[in-house]
């Protein structure tokens, strides 16, 4: 369990994420998404209590260091060594040379490792520092929007090693994310966060999902899911920063797949849904 109660100048926040639990952070810039994170890492500062486990990282005594906390840090910018082949940006960190192989197998790059990061697609490095922020075995991954500068279909790749690392490696994730669509795939429970302080957090479809009003409207957005319920087909689609449920026909869920874009419209109440 992580026990979170802290104060400084953006957050004023009482937060507890059971062990192994892939929690998603969103909410608007400026609101305290990355200086929580970074609080948590030892890199900001706060008042107030900090406790992992048995451990505690902050309290009116100390303020553990940043190396003595065990954190898995991974940012939007990959901050790698480029004077250093992809395996010695591993090696670097830890001398665990199983682990590295399992990771740069995990994440697709066993064949680069030799490779000088300069020399990578963004999203390989992306891969890279991700391996890296691993290598040391973290109790807690941290993960400030990370896959925000890829394009969508490389997003969707690392989104899937991403889950496949935190279902081997059952480690704690908290990530920083404005994309409901990967906050949805990713993510088992949301907080959002407004003004430094939590204004929601709960299941990911109770938080992001978008049940009420009936005015007109068209929006372009993504299928997420489509599943059978009774004799009916219900399509999840991520529309801007929220999700919705549509019930569409038989035909509509055989032509539709995940991941496709599609056009939602409604005049009065009868909604409508268009393959892109």
């Amino acid at each position: 369990m992580i026990k979170i109660k802290i104060t400084n100048h953006i957050l004023d926040l009482n937060l507890e994420i059971d062990e192994g639990d892939f929690v998603a952070i969103s909410g608007k810039s400026g609101s305290g998404k990355t200086t929580l994170l970074r609080v948590l890492a030892g890199l900001d500062n706060a008042n107030g209590d900090i406790k992992v486990g048995n451990k505690i990282f902050l309290d009116k005594n100390q303020h553990l260091r940043v190396q003595d906390r065990n954190i898995g840090f991974v940012f939007q910018d990959y901050a790698l060594f480029d004077n250093m082949s992809v395996e010695k940006n591993l090696l670097y960190v830890s001398n665990d040379k199983k682990l590295c192989a399992k990771l740069l197998d995990m994440t697709q790059m066993s064949s680069l490792k030799d490779r000088p990061p300069k020399t990578l697609s963004g999203g390989q490095k992306q891969r890279v520092a991700i391996c890296r922020a691993l290598m040391r075995n973290p109790n807690i991954l941290l993960l400030d929007e990370a896959l925000s500068a890829l394009d969508p279909q490389m997003r969707s790749k690392l989104q899937n090693i991403l889950l496949n690392i935190h279902k081997e490696f059952k480690i704690t994730t908290i990530m920083v994310s404005h994309d409901p669509s990967e906050i949805y795939r990713l993510a088992s429970r949301v907080i959002v966060i407004e003004g430094g302080k939590v204004i929601n957090d709960g299941s990911v479809k109770d938080v992001l999902l978008r049940t009420s009003g009936s005015q007109k409207f068209s929006f372009e957005g993504e299928v997420l899911e489509i599943k059978k319920v009774d004799v009916i087909y219900v399509a999840t689609i991520a529309i801007g920063q929220q999700l919705v449920e549509i019930v569409i026909s038989e035909d509509e869920a055989k032509n539709l797949k995940i991941n496709d874009l599609v056009n939602v419209s409604a005049k009065a109440f009868n909604v409508n849904i268009q393959k892109n």
